[in-house]
């Protein structure tokens, strides 16, 4: 399916997270373990939050472990907020605009999953999609479409809302076509403070996700580990699958959850869909 990272804590450069450990994000573009399929090598995309209102993205339909661009910037940029992506295709077009994360303002969201019969619900879901956001979609990916249904819905006001009540309307309209289990995925959105992370699938079996443990909790199970003494203690990694060669680094995200992740703070949560009101649902 996919790969993705979320990091947030004191600025590190990007390569310390998507090159340096023990199967890292780049090496799982080539053999991740826990996904789908070993090889995600349809594109990939970072964004991250510097100086600047708006995060910056970079996207590219080269496989991640062969890009030296990726490699070149990662080496240079350092970020206190990041998100990282690496595409395994099913479906749609590899080519950038279908490359995650997407951005919109100071908002960026990747998702690592599906919905599933996407043509079969398209039409529907995307006459969901507020019309003045509609123009803004570039590509032809239902991470996308997911992304601009949870704008409509209030993404930037209040994430965990918006993004129930967008799969809910997918579960809705999958039920009035007679497709099943129509919902599957890790979700990450951000504005550069918070990061809120989902996991969840209509059939209760969700793609992995896992976070860190406290960095002072590493700190103590690995004193010797350099990395972790440069990290601020409120430092947090979100990843499909974990990275490094440190047991008992990683927690895995429950099924049918959702975390926020802020400074000094992180708290787990059940989460599911809002279905939608009757006239939309049969709109």
């Amino acid at each position: 399916m996919c790969r993705w990272l979320a990091y947030t804590g004191s600025p590190i450069l990007l390569s310390r997270a998507l090159y340096t450990p023990a199967h890292s994000l780049i090496d799982q573009s080539l053999h991740a373990r826990m996904g789908a399929e070993a090889t995600n090598g349809d594109g990939f995309g970072v964004g991250w939050y510097d100086q600047t209102p708006a995060p910056g993205v970079f996207r590219s339909i080269e496989p991640a472990w062969n890009d030296r661009n990726l490699h070149e910037l990662a080496d240079h940029i350092r970020s206190g907020h990041f998100f990282a992506h690496v595409r395994a295709a099913i479906g749609s077009a590899v080519q950038q605009t279908n490359c995650h994360p997407f951005r919109r303002g100071a908002w960026l969201w990747m998702h690592n999953g599906f919905i599933a019969e996407f043509a079969t619900l398209k039409r529907e879901l995307a006459f969901a999609v507020d019309p003045e956001l509609y123009p803004e979609i570039a590509g032809g990916t239902d991470s996308e479409i997911l992304f601009h249904l949870a704008l409509t819905f209030g993404l930037t006001e209040d994430p965990p809302s918006a993004v129930a009540r967008a799969i809910g309307l997918v579960e809705a309209l999958a039920q009035a076509q007679g497709v099943a289990d129509p919902f599957q995925g890790t979700m990450a959105t951000t504005d550069g403070q918070r990061t809120w992370v989902f996991r969840y699938s209509s059939a209760g079996r969700s793609r992995s996700l896992f976070y860190t443990a406290d960095v002072p909790t590493l700190r103590r199970l690995y004193p010797k580990q350099q990395v972790l003494q440069e990290l601020s203690t409120d430092a947090r990694i979100v990843v499909s699958e974990p990275i490094g060669d440190l047991p008992g680094a990683w927690r895995e995200m429950p099924e049918a959850s959702y975390a926020v992740i802020a400074s000094g703070h992180d708290e787990v949560l059940p989460f599911a869909p809002t279905p939608p009101s009757r006239s939309l649902a049969a709109a």
